[in-house]
């Protein structure tokens, strides 16, 4: 195996510490060739689709990529704003605050980057950089509540595969899951209280998750106990009734079974059925994307309107609102524990100092700076 090339050391350096916010990724632009790009990074993950590699590169490449990346790109168009990809935005500006606070709560030597798992700024890139900037600490904090081998495992398969050809390692920390933190469950209690206090109250609540395979449950994954768990803690803070609210699960792809029931023909049949009016939230998703603006807000709103419902509301991600940025601070700081992430002014001189003498020392015995 061949190392990468370690950046030059300096005696006498102080090593940081740093939280990496990992989002699922975005392609560049809404055009054919940066979706392409971005969909044959995505979709040749094995986390992603456990098909085997011959036949998947067939369908890739021959049918998927000529044709739905066009397709792709005209629905990202729908969404696009003048900063860029709704996902990137809103993943920043969570970065930027969740840094400004945990230097709040006194973590005033941790830094927080943002990174993704496909496209840019790619999750490779950003630990490298973070070597070279001297940070020996990083917690992985993926921006996916509930637990899935597609998505954090295979943010874990980067990590571990980047990390595989270093030489000096950092110590690695790494978040699995936050399904059921109660400060999660609070911003997504506030964020539909709030929506219900300026809207009303719908007649049913639909709480939507990303779909899966249903092959990987049987396998194994535990991701649907998780989505079914944070829904139930949900609707009891929301103090709903069973018949008030339901689970579903979105985004299906291709032609095997997934998770059931499927959001847009659930909420079809809710309006052929009277249900005057639903609100859809969707917990899996802390940034707002085209799963949510597009497929949700625009393409399940019209299949429920086309069907006889009368009244539909789309209820935004946690984005960046105070109680999500609250509660990304207590998650992330649980990983902080025995890090030097608090020191007050005198023990950052005092570490300076230290460090101040280290290097002399190591220059005096004969040590290359």
């Amino acid at each position: 195996m061949t190392f990468r090339k370690e950046p030059p050391y300096k005696h006498g350096s102080i090593g940081h510490s740093a939280v990496v916010l990992v989002n699922l990724g975005t392609p560049d632009a809404p055009t054919r060739s940066a979706v392409r790009r971005y969909l044959k990074e995505f979709l040749s993950d094995p986390r992603v689709v456990e098909i085997p590699r011959a036949i998947w590169w067939c369908i890739l490449n021959l049918i998927i990529l000529p044709f739905r990346s066009g397709q792709s790109a005209a629905k990202y168009a729908t969404i696009w704003t003048p900063q860029g990809s709704p996902l990137k935005v809103h993943t920043q500006a969570q970065a930027k605050l969740l840094d400004a606070a945990l230097s709040e709560r006194g973590h005033t030597d941790v830094r927080v980057v943002m990174a993704m798992r496909y496209g840019s700024p790619s999750l490779p890139e950003v630990l490298s950089q973070l070597k070279v900037d001297g940070v020996e600490r990083v917690a992985v904090l993926p921006a996916y509540p509930q637990y899935s081998g597609t998505t954090t495992g295979s943010i874990y398969d980067a990590v571990f595969e980047h990390y595989r050809k270093v030489r000096n390692l950092p110590e690695l920390r790494l978040i699995r899951n936050y399904h059921d933190h109660e400060a999660y469950i609070n911003a997504l209690r506030l964020s539909v209280e709030a929506h219900w206090e300026a809207h009303g109250r719908p007649d049913k609540l639909v709480l939507s998750f990303h779909g899966v395979p249903k092959r990987t449950l049987m396998l194994g994954d535990p991701y649907h106990c998780e989505c079914m768990k944070t829904g139930r803690l949900l609707a009891a803070a929301l103090k709903l009734t069973p018949d008030q609210y339901m689970v579903t699960f979105q985004s299906r792809f291709g032609k095997a079974e997934w998770l059931q029931p499927y959001t847009a023909p659930t909420i079809a049949q809710l309006g052929r059925d009277g249900v005057a009016r639903v609100d859809v939230l969707c917990p899996g998703f802390t940034s707002d994307c085209l799963e949510t603006l597009e497929e949700i807000s625009m393409e399940v709103r019209h299949d429920f309107e086309q069907a006889g419902g009368k009244e539909f509301h789309y209820i935004p991600c946690l984005n960046d609102s105070p109680a999500w940025i609250a509660a990304m601070a207590e998650i992330a700081e649980s990983q902080l524990i025995g890090w030097p992430t608090q020191l007050v002014p005198a023990q950052r001189e005092a570490r300076a100092s230290d460090a101040r003498t280290a290097r002399q020392a190591a220059l005096q015995l004969g040590a290359q700076d």
